[in-house]
């Protein structure tokens, strides 16, 4: 019997003023979400992953430490808290990513994976933070991963996380396939312009690369005062050949939805057999320079 999985992803444009009061410009992104979440669950979707930071705008635009007060405990916090409900209540894997706290003044850009039944398995903290114009200034605000590339098994399949900058680094995603991932989700806030040729280069390179699904989910629209550029959406999935098999609008709030066979990664990793003929006694000048 075949192992189908329906995913989903959600890309979404901030509305509410960076100008506004942090809760106020949270709790309508999360509301926004909420709904999206609810429309997943009448669709089937048993793993659903959010964009980077997806309660507030793209905040690392500037560098201004009121946007401290966005980040959360994890599993503490009311988003995550929130968030483990709506799994449990939908019986669906929820990948919500935050800003992070995890102690006073240390931060990080993180994604909780949320099971079925409503439990925290683990979190991914995002390990390659840029810091470059033209206002990705994430070094401001946060640490650099320190839990390795974990593949978590949640009810439905082995899914495994990178975020936004991380995908520019093929070591961590080949790092995921090795520790068992079957889909990689990879939530990000990426604009306009030298990156997006790379969007629909790079994440199929891996999947292609690794044998495994990508879901690959951007935010939409420009946002205030910052207008770093266009956050293009485009999200979308691809399977373990590196062909994109579902892919959302450009500038709309969408939720994508695709059924992945799982069936599949076996299938192409035995046709392309690049774990088996990996070299890694030969790789050590990776980790040398």
């Amino acid at each position: 019997m075949a192992r189908i999985v329906r995913c989903g992803l959600i890309q979404a444009t901030n509305d509410e003023p960076a100008s506004s009061p942090i809760e106020k410009i949270k709790k309508r992104m999360v509301d926004k979400h909420v709904a999206m979440i609810e429309q997943a669950a009448a669709k089937g979707v048993q793993i659903l992953c959010l964009q980077e930071l997806f309660f507030g705008p793209y905040f690392c635009a500037e560098q201004e430490i009121r946007w401290y007060d966005t980040a959360e405990y994890i599993p503490d916090g009311p988003t995550t808290h929130l968030m483990c409900g709506l799994a449990a209540k939908y019986q669906m894997v929820i990948i919500p990513p935050i800003a992070e706290e995890e102690m006073p003044g240390v931060y990080f850009n993180t994604a909780p994976v949320i099971d079925a039944d409503g439990v925290v398995l683990g979190i991914y903290r995002k390990s390659h933070i840029p810091h470059c114009k033209p206002g990705f200034w994430e070094k401001f605000y946060f640490k650099p991963g320190n839990m390795g590339y974990p593949a978590f098994e949640t009810r439905y399949a082995q899914v495994g996380v990178y975020i936004c900058y991380d995908r520019h680094f093929p070591e961590g995603a080949r790092a995921l396939g090795l520790n068992g991932a079957e889909i990689v989700f990879n939530p990000s806030a990426t604009v306009a312009g030298l990156s997006e040729y790379l969007w629909k280069l790079e994440q199929p390179a891996h999947a292609a690369a690794n044998g495994y699904f990508v879901g690959a989910v951007n935010r939409v629209g420009w946002e205030e005062p910052w207008k770093i550029g266009e956050f293009y959406g485009s999200s979308y999935f691809c399977d373990p050949r590196g062909q994109i098999i579902s892919q959302a609008s450009r500038d709309k709030d969408e939720l994508l939805v695709a059924d992945l066979d799982l069936d599949i990664i076996k299938e192409v990793r035995q046709t392309w057999q690049f774990f088996r003929d990996r070299r890694p006694e030969t790789y050590d000048q990776l980790t040398e320079i």
